[in-house]
C-alpha cells in the first residue's frame, strides 16, 4: 500500500500527550481551522473516546452514525465516516464513547497497530486531496495512540506551561522511539507546542526556558497563551478563529499554522 508521504500527499500529524488537560484537543481543532483558513484542505481524525474534538466542531451526537470506531474495526468506507464541519476546508471523522472499547477489541487483531495506517492509505483517500491530516489522540499511551503514531509522519506534542510539564515527556518520547523501531521508522517529532502560557507568570517562563534548553529547535517558536476566548469557544461548538477571530488565541494558532507550513516547505525543498 503506498505511503502518503509522496509528492502531493497529505502530511499526517498525530497530536499526542498522555497527560490530559494540556490543550491537545484545543490545539488539534484550532490548528486545523487555522490551516484551513490558509487554503489547506484538512481532515481531523477524532481518536479520543470522549469525542471532544467532534463536539468542539459542532458535530452533534446523533449525526455520528459512523465514527473512528467503524473506520478502524468495521472497515466502513471513508465516504461514510468523513463529515463536513462549519469551517470551510476542515472535515472530521468523529468519535463517540464506543471507541473506549476499541482497545480491548484490538488486542485480538493481528494487525491491531496498523488499522488506522491502512485506513488512511486506501486508494479512495486520494480523491479527497487533503493537505493535512491531524489525529487527536486520547490522553493515554494505549493502542489507539500507537495506531496514530504508526499512521502518522510526525507527532506534535502540546506541553502545558506548568510544574512537572517536562517530566511526562520522557514516557511519550520512549513510546515514539519504540514505534519508530518496530513499526514506523520514519516517524519523527514535529515539535513541542507550549500551551496555556501566562507571560506574567514566572513558572511559565521557567518551563519555556527549560523546554528550549532541553529540546532546542524541537520547541515551536509560537507559544499558545492562556486566553479566555480559547476556553469559551468549545462551549459554542466552534474553533476560536470563528468564535473570536481577533483574539490573542486566534492570532497564536494562525502563527502556529504558518510556522508548521514553513517547516514543511523547508523540509520538502
Amino acid at each position: 500500500m503506498p505511503d502518503l508521504l509522496r509528492t502531493g500527499g497529505p502530511k499526517i500529524i498525530a497530536v499526542a500527550n498522555q497527560k490530559g488537560g494540556v490543550g491537545k484537543t484545543t490545539t488539534a481543532i484550532n490548528l486545523g481551522a487555522a490551516l484551513a483558513e490558509q487554503g489547506n484542505k484538512v481532515l481531523l481524525i477524532d481518536l479520543d473516546p470522549q469525542g471532544n474534538a467532534s463536539t468542539g466542531l459542532g458535530i452533534e451526537a446523533e449525526d455520528r452514525e459512523h465514527t473512528t470506531y467503524e473506520l478502524l474495526l468495521d472497515e466502513v468506507p471513508l465516504d461514510e465516516v468523513i463529515l463536513k464541519t462549519d469551517v470551510n476546508g476542515l472535515e472530521i471523522v468523529p468519535a463517540t464513547i464506543d471507541l473506549s472499547s476499541a482497545d480491548i477489541e484490538l488486542i485480538a487483531n493481528e494487525k491491531r497497530s496498523y488499522l488506522l495506517h491502512d485506513a488512511l492509505r486506501q486508494p479512495a483517500m486520494e480523491r479527497f486531496a487533503y493537505d493535512y491530516i491531524l489525529i487527536d489522540c486520547p490522553p493515554s499511551l494505549n493502542l489507539l495512540t500507537v495506531n496514530a503514531m504508526v499512521a502518522a509522519h510526525s507527532v506534535m506534542v502540546p506541553l502545558q506551561s506548568e510544574f512537572f510539564a517536562l517530566e511526562g515527556l520522557s514516557q511519550l518520547m520512549l513510546t515514539i522511539r519504540e514505534v519508530r523501531q518496530s513499526a514506523n521508522p520514519n516517524l519523527r517529532i514535529e515539535g513541542i507546542v507550549l500551551t496555556m502560557y501566562d507571560s506574567r507568570n514566572n513558572l511559565s517562563q521557567q518551563v519555556e526556558e527549560d523546554a528550549r534548553d532541553n529540546l532546542g529547535d524541537l520547541v515551536f517558536r509560537t507559544i499558545i497563551p492562556r486566553n479566555v476566548r480559547v476556553s469559551e469557544a468549545p462551549s459554542y461548538a466552534m474553533p476560536v478563529l470563528q468564535f473570536d477571530g481577533g483574539s490573542k488565541g486566534s492570532a497564536a494558532y494562525r502563527a502556529l499554522a504558518q510556522e508548521l507550513m514553513e517547516k514543511n516547505q523547508m523540509a520538502a525543498a
